[in-house]
């Protein structure tokens, strides 16, 4: 019998920068107010599911309690994300390559689970485990992030990111339970737990916004690769907002004769605070923000000094970043 032999490399998982936001959904909150109370670990994921299974009873909510939990209780690990590991495994036929990844899947879960920390398929895999012990049909999904400054203007290329999609009511939902655990500092190069819920049952055009399948059946919107090349960094608490930028729509801005960049944003609240910063001049400024109705309405001056990436900020949280071409 011919043995064929694959292997299954451990994703780099590029990860999101600078802080999330924190506020908990109020549809969710007494799910998430109920999983707060479970116990830090686990003895494994069959015990997981159980508790899961014993306290919830749609699978809107089960799934709700898992994605809660790990998030919660789990650290993503810089360390591991930088080793780029690989398994080689032999398999026989197509069922037994199924076989053998479910159980390299399983093994990903058990070890994050026993450890609390891991990289993104540590994340889906510990997600995607508990959620079919617990009668949900899930799906990992690899794909490109765009989690850094320099992926504004690059398409989407091999998988560097893994996240789920579970099914509720005969339909997909997104979900990232890496992105929601929390961020790494931009300035410490450290991960900082801050819980984000906007990564959970996000919206196909939302979840566009930094997120691209190598399986474009999972995009779920028409965008397409160019588009998702184009378009700015945005950052959780953008993610999480109730407001949209409406301008500038591209993250790459060009001309050596414009003097400012004008912006647009919807819905932004009036108590909110903007200011901005570029990497080629080191310090940040605030602006005074006009209202047209529920547009508000900025600009951002431009000078030699203005190049490189330019990052906008809501009451001081980063909420996207533009690259400047002079």
């Amino acid at each position: 019998m011919i043995k064929l032999v694959a292997t299954y490399s451990k994703l780099l998982c590029l990860f999101l920068f600078l802080s999330n936001g924190t506020a908990f959904s109020q549809k969710y909150s007494e799910i998430d107010q109920r999983v707060k109370s479970y116990p830090k670990s686990f003895s494994s994921v069959k015990k997981f599911a159980e508790k899961i299974n014993a306290d919830f009873n749609t699978d809107e909510a089960k799934a709700r309690a898992i994605f809660t939990w790990i998030a919660l209780n789990t650290r993503y690990d810089l360390k591991a994300s930088q080793s780029g590991a690989m398994i080689t495994y032999r398999y026989t036929s197509d069922d037994d390559q199924l076989r053998q990844v479910q159980k390299i899947r399983e093994n990903f879960a058990e070890k994050t689970l026993r450890t609390g920390k891991g990289v993104c398929q540590d994340y889906s895999s510990l997600f995607h485990v508990v959620s079919e012990l617990a009668g949900l049909k899930c799906i990992d999904i690899v794909g490109t992030s765009k989690a850094q400054p320099s992926h504004i203007g690059k398409l989407p290329h091999v998988g560097d990111h893994e996240w789920n999609a579970v099914k509720i009511a005969n339909q997909w939902k997104l979900i990232d339970v890496t992105w929601a655990s929390g961020s790494v500092s931009a300035e410490t190069g450290k991960f900082v737990p801050e819980f984000n819920d906007a990564y959970f049952f996000t919206a196909p055009e939302v979840f566009f916004l930094n997120h691209f399948p190598d399986d474009k059946r999972f995009l779920m919107t028409d965008k397409s690769a160019a588009d998702f090349a184009e378009l700015p960094l945005y950052y959780g608490p953008y993610i999480k907002s109730d407001y949209e930028i409406a301008a500038p729509e591209k993250g790459v801005i060009s001309g050596s004769k414009a003097t400012s960049i004008s912006f647009r944003i919807i819905d932004f609240p009036i108590s909110s605070k903007i200011s901005y910063a570029f990497t080629s001049e080191g310090r940040g400024y605030n602006l005074q923000v006009r209202k047209n109705g529920n547009i508000s309405e900025f600009e951002i001056p431009l000078n030699a000094r203005s190049r490189g990436f330019l990052t906008v900020f809501a009451d001081n949280n980063a909420i996207a970043t533009y690259k400047i071409i002079r």
